[in-house]
């Protein structure tokens, strides 16, 4: 068998298993020894059965549950793992019908979220998905303690309900446990109280009266399912599981077998050390048999003996030891039968009893008492209630063999009661006194009187190490981060930092038990103060003109000082002026009612009391707002824009500037427009955003601390005005030995002031001298100045003038050489020109060539190396480029065009061909080659003018004799021959030829003279008479007409459709009734498509509608039902997307339900 785990320790925990379940291996060891005696077979498992855990190792079964001491070691070490449990559920009774709670807390003061709990019953059913009727589990979280609460409520219980819970729970990796017991009684008129010393004493009598026995196993093998657990709580059986898979196999065994006349019974049971027998009967006494123990044949010796009587095999088992507890069977031939055989350990009992103790407060108390056995479970109680050790408990169980001592840390009054200690054969109690000892007062506490701000000190020392409780004027006193109670050993003090006036008092410390008190008293004293937290850093209080100013001073001292105030040596007394003095307990106040600029100085606070004197210095500045300042002054205007400047204010208010808000308007105007929302530091500004030529005045705000001065005087009227921006693109035009020409553009912004002219000015290379060439503005963009010496070097620049001045200069970025420079020719003619110029005769020609060359150059024309005459042609020269110009081109200006541009000895020619097209002439002659079937061949000549442009194809177009309409049979064709197919037999032709080139088709074709004839082959074709078709049809409609829904108010159509020949006549009805001149119908009619529309309908106007169709070959009726809904409900159900028969349906029921309202 399993050990159980043993402590290194002397003092552990004490494990707290049920009374009715001690550990096996201890009864196996404080079971003594006993003499053998024969057993004789039980009919079923004693009741004792449940006084012990059924395990086996060397079988196939095992115990659901670990022996107690394994079970109680695990639990142990998960709680020195992590105990999360601060109150864990306790066991109960419960009558049937009646409603139980079972209540476990966890502490989350160190858990990030909720942490996880599961309810057992046993050790495998989750109660989790059990909750309902009979079973509730609630959670709750308490804020203020932070502790999680699980309840798990049993409604009207039931028998079946009694047996052993546990409760987990879980966090992460800690994890914590708890078992309880509930049983549950039939309802009775009385309810005795519950004593399980009691029960242990009554289960004693009944194994020493041996009762009769129960049969446990009958009981299973009867049971229903449901019943089990019942039978497991009150027989005591912890192995339910195995219980049941030992039944299971027994069940299976329980067959007929022909080599037994008799078997073993199913379960034997014996007192450790006793005597076991085994017996079989045998159908045939000559069979051999074997007995086996877990699957190990067994060997005679001393310990097992086998004997023969009859048919008759007997097994006897000696000195049975908890090993022996096992499975055994016994075979015959093929044939076998099992057993279990129990080993039952005896009670453990107390052998030396505890005894009464008295003891102090204060002190270490133990508990001692022996057992029959080491290492035994024993339970400990207090006035009959269980002590369950732990962690955080005062009680601690030390095991030493047989030996068990309760030991009590630092007792206390409260410990005083009866401590019993029970055993499952025994139980044994005491009285434990515990008394106060008595108590001397070493060292008092004394009076004190402190400064305020010091630390108090109170200090006593007793002659006990015991707690108290220490009180202020009769109240407890709470400690904070400035008052500590310290107790250390005999010693007890109380000190309070930095004392206030608030500490004095009588102060007593009375110990805990004891009916003595030692009293002291603290007087706190403290000097005048005068608090000026609350002012400047130079004591200045400010006050705006016309306000009242109320100053109050904060002042300390005990007892309260008086206070004085003064002001040039001049006291200021309490009363009602408008200058006075008000006092307080904590605080003097000066009082000024509306505050003058006289009333600025230094004034004076006095404080006098028994600890001494204090005095301060307040300066009282009155301000006001600034004085305006003077008028502006506009220094510069430009385009949009002008510089003012401004003085000060003479009296700026008692407070420094801090800036201005400058205004403006314009002239004519009385609206005035702030400038600036920022404060401008500065006493000069620059308003932008003004309309040039526009007068405007400009005026200043001062302001500072108090607010905003009234306006300064506006300035004198001012009108932006701008200079243009300077001319651009400064270029040199042309350069002669004593001429320099310049070009250039107009500024690019001009502005209100317009432009009156250009100034050109120039200088020598060297100088500085600007030299103005023109006296007078000029106004075109382009200057020749003259008189200029050659080979001189000159820097040229050009103003622009208007009203407001001159702009800047442009000036031309490098010098220019006064000299005459020849610039060889060069020709440029365009990508376009330099391939064939075609064009259309009648389009004009217009050809601009560009050149180069200097000085001008001088150009001639030549068409085809004569001279053009200029009658015809018109030619343009210009500086830079030439252009040929032909209003109307005809063919006869087609050619080639030489160009020749010559400055001095350079000469440069170009050529351009120009090509005048038109379009073609018709071919000359088209001739009819042979005509054979349905074809013909056709030759002609190319036309004598091809509109000068290659002939690129022709068109051939034949036509009928008879009609003589021309059709086109070949386009675009290259040869001058071709064959005609595909003619129509019997038919004779015409055929002509239209020429082609890029310009078109020619205007008129070349026809054929002769004709061609189709000539027939064999006899004549007679062409089929056929009769005419008869499209006449009765009427019938195609598409019919549909029942439909109205809304009151809005048209409705009804539509069909209908055909027939001759077209039939259309009349609409309603209810048999014809529709005829009835402004509230129209009836259209269009492509068959047959419309009765309906204005603005009413109830009224709901019907059977007919269209009806007639012709001359019958008549045809087609019919629908109009149903008008008029009310709100219809609208908005049919606007919230409702189908109409579904409105229809609804709005039918409510009327039936309702007809008086409808």
């Amino acid at each position: 068998m399993p050990e159980p785990t043993k402590k290194e320790e002397n003092e552990v925990p004490a494990p707290a298993p049920p009374p009715e379940e001690p550990s096996k291996e201890k009864e196996a060891r404080t079971t003594p020894a006993k003499d053998e005696e024969e057993v004789s077979p039980p009919s079923a498992l004693p009741p004792g059965l449940g006084s012990r855990a059924l395990e086996r190792k060397d079988s196939d079964w095992t115990l659901v549950e670990p022996p107690a001491g394994e079970e109680q070691a695990k639990q142990n070490a998960n709680s020195q793992l992590s105990i999360l449990f601060i109150e864990k559920p306790q066991g109960g009774t419960v009558k049937v019908g009646e409603d139980i709670t079972f209540i476990a807390k966890v502490k989350a003061e160190d858990l990030l979220r909720k942490p996880t709990i599961k309810w057992f019953k046993g050790k495998w059913m989750d109660l989790a998905s059990k909750a309902g009727k009979h079973l509730q589990l609630k959670e709750t979280f308490e804020r203020h303690s932070r502790v999680y609460t699980f309840e798990m409520q049993i409604i009207k219980a039931k028998e079946n309900f009694a047996g052993n819970y546990r409760c987990e729970v879980t966090y992460k990796d800690k994890f914590d446990s708890c078992s309880f017991d509930l049983e549950v009684h039939e309802s009775t008129g009385t309810t005795p109280n519950i004593d399980i010393r009691s029960a242990f004493k009554r289960r004693e009598v009944k194994q020493q009266e041996e009762e009769p026995q129960v049969d446990v196993w009958e009981l299973l093998k009867n049971a229903k399912p449901s019943e089990y657990e019942k039978i497991a709580f009150q027989y005591g059986i912890t192995d339910l599981r195995g219980m049941l898979k030992r039944l299971k196999r027994m069940r299976r065994e329980e067959k007929k077998s022909a080599a037994f006349a008799k078997i073993l019974d199913p379960a034997y049971q014996v007192d450790k050390g006793g005597r076991v027998r085994f017996v079989v009967e045998l159908a045939d006494p000559k069979l051999e048999v074997k007995w086996y123990k877990n699957g190990q044949e067994i060997r005679p010796s001393t310990k097992y003996i086998f004997e023969h009587k009859g048919c008759q095999r007997i097994l006897f088992i000696n000195n049975c030891q908890m090993t022996d507890d096992s499975e055994y069977y016994v075979t015959a031939g093929d044939d076998k039968c099992s057993t279990e055989l129990f080993v039952r350990e005896p009670p453990i009992t107390v052998t030396k009893q505890l005894e009464d103790t008295t003891a102090y407060c204060g002190e270490r108390v133990e508990l001692e008492c022996e057992v029959s056995e080491d290492d035994a479970n024993v339970k400990w109680f207090k006035n009959g209630e269980e002590i369950i050790p732990g962690p955080k408990s005062r009680y601690r169980i030390r095991v030493e063999g047989k030996k068990h001592i309760l030991i009590i840390e630092g007792a206390t009054k409260a410990d005083s009661a009866e401590y019993s200690v029970m055993t499952t054969g025994g139980q044994s109690s005491a009285k434990l006194s515990v008394d106060l000892k008595p108590l001397k007062i070493l060292t008092p506490l004394t009076d004190q009187t402190v400064n305020l701000g010091k630390e108090i000190y109170l200090k006593c020392e007793i002659s006990e190490n015991i707690p108290g409780k220490w009180t202020k004027n009769g109240l407890p006193v709470q400690e904070s981060d400035r008052l500590k109670v310290v107790h250390k050993g005999r010693i007890h003090k109380l000190v309070i930092a930095n004392a206030l006036t608030e500490d004095e008092g009588d102060y007593v410390f009375a110990p805990d038990a004891y009916n003595v008190t030692l009293p002291a008293k603290v007087h706190v004293i403290d000097p005048p103060k005068i608090i000026l937290d609350g002012l400047d850093a130079d004591n200045t209080v400010t006050v705006i003109a016309g306000n009242k100013l109320r100053l109050e001073i904060p002042i300390s001292g005990e007892p309260p000082p008086k206070a004085m105030w003064s002001r040039a040596d001049k006291a200021i007394m309490e009363g009602s002026g408008r200058i006075r003095t008000e006092s307080y307990p904590d605080s003097s106040t000066l009082v000024i009612d509306v505050a003058e600029r006289d009333d600025s100085g230094v004034y004076h606070i006095n404080l006098k009391n028994e600890a001494g004197e204090a005095h301060a210095s307040i300066k009282v500045k009155v301000v006001d707002f600034p004085d305006p300042p003077v008028a502006p002054t506009v220094t510069e205007v430009g385009d949009d824009w002008c510089i003012m400047n401004w003085e000060p204010p003479a009296y700026d208010g008692g407070s420094p500037i801090l800036g201005y808000f400058i205004e403006r308007k314009k002239k004519q105007s009385s609206r005035w427009m702030r400038l600036n929302f920022d404060l401008c530091k500065e006493t000069t500004f620059e308003p932008k955003k003004m309309i040039e030529g526009v007068a405007y005045e400009v005026r200043i705000f001062a302001v500072n601390a108090i607010g905003i001065s009234k306006p300064s005087m506006p300035s004198r009227p001012f009108v932006p005005l701008a200079v243009t921006s300077p001319p651009t693109l400064l270029t040199v035009d042309s350069v002669t030995d004593t001429t320099v020409t310049m070009r250039w553009r107009p500024p690019d912004h001009i502005g209100a002031a317009g432009l009156d002219g250009y100034v050109l000015e120039y200088c020598f290379e060297g100088t500085e001298d600007w030299i103005v060439a023109n006296k007078d503005l000029i106004d075109k963009t382009k200057f020749t100045i003259t008189g200029l010496p050659t080979d001189a070097k000159i820097f040229v620049r050009v103003k622009a003038v208007n009203a407001a001045g001159a702009s800047e200069p442009k000036y031309y970025s490098q010098p220019i050489l006064v000299k005459e420079i020849i610039e060889p020719p060069k020709i440029r003619i365009p990508r376009h020109l330099k391939q064939t110029y075609i064009r259309r005769v009648g389009e004009a020609v217009n050809l601009v060539i560009p050149f180069q060359g200097k000085p001008r150059p001088e150009l001639t024309w030549k068409k085809d190396g004569v001279e053009i005459d200029k009658n015809q042609i018109n030619i343009r020269n210009s500086e830079t480029d030439t252009i040929i110009f032909i209003r109307k081109a005809e063919r006869s200006h087609s050619g080639k065009y030489d160009l020749q541009v010559k400055v001095d000895k350079f000469v440069e020619t170009a050529s351009i061909d120009i090509q005048i097209i038109d379009r073609p002439g018709p071919p000359q002659t088209v001739k009819i080659e042979d005509v054979w079937g349905e074809n013909v061949a056709l030759t002609w000549t190319p036309p004598k003018d091809d509109g000068n442009a290659a002939i690129t194809g022709y068109t051939i177009q034949k036509a009928d004799k008879k009609s003589m309409e021309w059709f086109t049979v070949i386009e675009h064709y290259h040869r001058t021959s071709a064959t005609i197919t595909e003619l129509v037999i019997g038919n004779e032709y015409y055929f002509r030829v239209f020429s082609e080139n890029m310009c078109g088709l020619s205007e008129d074709a070349t026809m054929t003279k002769e004709s061609a004839v189709i000539a027939k082959d064999g006899k004549i074709y007679k062409n089929p008479v056929y009769e005419d078709f008869d499209f006449s049809e009765a009427p019938m409609f195609t598409q019919p007409l549909v029942n439909t829904y109205a809304i009151a108010g809005y048209n409705a159509t009804l539509n069909c459709s209908v055909r027939g020949n001759p077209k039939p006549k259309i009349t609409w009805m309603k209810n048999k009734v014809a529709i005829v001149d009835d402004p509230r119908y129209r009836m259209f009619s269009n492509q068959g498509v047959c419309t009765l529309e309906i204005r603005k309908p009413s109830p009224y106007d709901g019907g059977t509608y007919c269209c009806k169709a007639v012709n001359d070959l019958g008549t045809v009726e087609i019919e629908c039902k109009l149903e008008v809904k008029g009310g709100l409900s219809f609208c908005r159900l049919l606007l919230q997307g409702v189908p109409p028969n579904i409105i229809d349906s609804y709005l039918r029921d409510l009327h039936s339900s309702n007809p008086e309202e409808y």
